[in-house]
Order: C-alpha cells, then sequence, then structure tokens
C-alpha cells in the first residue's frame, strides 16, 4: 500500500473514534501498518521521577518489561527524556545486535530492550489545548524508519492525539459532573449492591439512593443503571 492510501485510510479510522478502547484498537492498527509491535501514550515524567509505570495512560508494551526498567531506576538515566525536554521534534533510536545505538543508553537499558525485541523505538512530544504536555511512543523490532515514514506517522500521530485528546476532556468533564455521593453510590451499585444494602453501607435511605442513583443517570445521560455503571466504567470514573 502506498503511503497516500495508507494515510487515508488510517485517517478515516482515526476520525471514527469514539471511546478509550476504540482508540487504542484503532492505534494498533497504525502500528501494525508501520511494522511496528507496541503504541503508548503517556504524561511527560518530571526530572525527579523515577518509575516510568504511572506515567503511562495506555499502552501495549510487556508489563514485566515496565516492571523490570522500573525496578532497575532507569528513568532517571534514559538518554531520550533530555532530548524530549529541548525540541519538539520526534526522537527515534535503534538497537542492534551488533551494540550499534542511536543514544548512549545504560548497558541494562540496552539489555531489556533487546530482551523484549523492543529494537527500534520513536517518541513524539505533544501538547494538549490546556497546555499538558504527553508522548506517543511507538515500539517494534523493525529496522529503523525512514524520514518519509516519520513524517507520515507524525501526521496520523498528531491527528490521532487530538481524537485522544477530545476524549480525555470529555472524561473529565464527566467526572467532575458527578459528586462524591454520587461516585460513591455508583461505585457501590458496580459491585453489585442494591439500593437498600448502598444505604444501608452509606447509613442513607434507599429513597436518597435512589435519588443520586438518578441524578448519575441523567447527569452522564443514560437511561438506566446498567447503562451509567458501563459508561461509567468506559470513561474510567469507576
Amino acid at each position: 500500500m502506498i503511503a497516500a492510501q495508507r494515510q487515508s485510510l488510517l485517517s478515516s479510522e482515526i476520525s471514527s473514534i469514539e471511546t478509550r478502547s476504540g482508540f487504542m484498537e484503532c492505534m494498533m492498527r497504525v502500528a501494525e501498518r508501520f511494522g511496528l509491535q507496541h503504541v503508548s501514550v503517556l504524561t511527560t515524567p518530571s526530572p525527579d521521577d523515577e518509575f516510568l509505570a504511572p506515567h503511562f495512560l495506555e499502552t501495549t508494551l510487556p508489563a514485566q518489561y515496565i516492571r523490570e526498567f522500573d525496578s532497575n531506576r532507569l528513568l532517571r538515566y534514559c538518554p531520550v527524556l533530555p532530548q524530549l525536554s529541548r525540541s519538539v521534534m520526534p526522537q527515534c533510536w535503534t538497537v542492534d545486535d551488533d551494540g550499534a545505538c542511536d543514544f548512549d543508553f545504560p548497558p541494562v537499558m540496552f539489555d531489556l530492550l533487546r530482551k523484549y525485541g523492543l529494537k527500534m523505538g520513536l517518541v513524539f512530544p505533544l501538547t494538549s489545548v490546556d497546555s499538558s504536555r504527553y508522548y506517543f511512543r511507538y515500539d517494534g523490532s523493525r529496522p529503523r524508519l525512514t524520514q518519509a515514514e516519520i513524517n507520515e506517522l507524525s501526521m496520523i500521530t498528531l491527528q490521532a492525539f487530538d481524537m485522544f485528546d477530545r476524549i480525555r476532556r470529555a472524561e473529565k468533564a464527566c467526572a467532575n459532573l458527578l459528586s462524591a455521593r454520587e461516585l460513591e453510590v455508583l461505585r457501590w451499585t458496580a459491585q453489585g449492591k442494591t439500593s437498600v444494602e448502598i444505604g444501608q453501607i452509606l447509613s442513607l435511605s434507599d429513597h436518597t439512593v435512589n435519588a443520586y442513583m438518578m441524578n448519575a443517570i441523567k447527569k452522564l445521560d443514560c437511561v438506566n443503571r446498567t447503562q451509567l455503571v458501563a459508561k461509567a466504567i468506559r470513561l474510567k470514573l469507576i
């Protein structure tokens, strides 16, 4: 498939994203079209951060890779981060079996990337409309992307980030809609508790519990408890 066709197809798929799960499914297809195996969305670590795991919002990287990365406190020694803090340009690296590498990775980091087949990586620094900073990261075992491929992936990633940020801001708005008590009732409902049982737990009447539930249903534009719980889980409110 030529680049123009690939970009048009992926752009169309990205435009139809409505949920975070749909977002990650689409981003996996983006990665696959470029011969990559993993995609991640991260918040930007600060210079004082020691662990990478808390910064992942979404990722398909092996969980054990992330655990080993953090157990070795590698975040502070990652040579890619200083470059990202000084430039808005994407940063790309390759790790070859013969020991060649684009960055001066510590030996344990070099070995860890090779161990999990992460021989090529690419990170795009991005800024949301509310000035929050994020990274989109791609990993795989293919040779280094060409400059033309990086340019194409950059445009696709920018569009994908726009959709992701819209979903993120919508989730934040929904979370702010619900009061602490409504969220509390919602969490117990998700655990299968009835209004009477929730009332006993929270020292409320079942009438009051139902009132909180109805408020939450209206605020999240749902029709019943089942849809409310499903939407709350999808929005990661509970």
